[in-house]
């Protein structure tokens, strides 16, 4: 037996005001896409803000259906978006927070599996890794470089091709 490892490194950050100024603004915009957010099934409402290498911000809400399966989530609204309408634009980096109306949500929420396995897409598309910005409503703000943090063993197209 072989034991195999891989670290993931966060950066945390008490406040908005130790980010950087590129990141602060682009929190700022996540949490003003929350409030385009649909979801009156969950009352989980997450917002999204990217920044485009041509300095475009595009924001994405969560968009529910009573039908679970067929909403769609902030992260996957906005990459999607942003992959239509700007093709080839790389994505530099992404803010994500959420807001519940049943709970104080004082933490940092991750994106999901099907969103991280599509923001991995984005990154090995573009040869690049993008800045992923992770606050709740208030609280702690965490800061990762690049998908490989979330998925150490990731599944791409490279596997597909043998």
């Amino acid at each position: 037996m072989k034991e195999i490892s891989r670290v993931s490194t966060l950066y945390a950050f008490n406040s908005a005001d130790e980010l950087d100024e590129d990141d602060k603004a682009l929190l700022a915009e996540a949490k003003k896409a929350v409030e385009t957010a649909y979801a009156p099934y969950s009352k989980f409402r997450v917002g999204c803000a990217l920044k485009l290498a041509n300095g475009v911000i595009i924001h994405g809400s969560n968009q529910e259906n009573v039908a679970y399966p067929s909403g769609l989530c902030a992260e996957r609204v906005a990459m999607f978006y942003a992959g239509s309408s700007y093709p080839g634009i790389a994505i530099e980096r992404i803010a994500i927070t959420a807001h519940s109306g049943t709970f104080d949500l004082n933490e940092p929420v991750t994106s999901c599996g099907a969103c991280l396995q599509s923001m991995l897409e984005y990154e090995n598309k573009q040869h690049q890794p993008m800045k992923i910005i992770l606050q709740g409503e208030t609280g702690q703000i965490l800061v990762a470089n690049g998908l490989q943090t979330f998925m150490p063993f990731q599944f791409n197209r490279e596997e597909l091709k043998q």
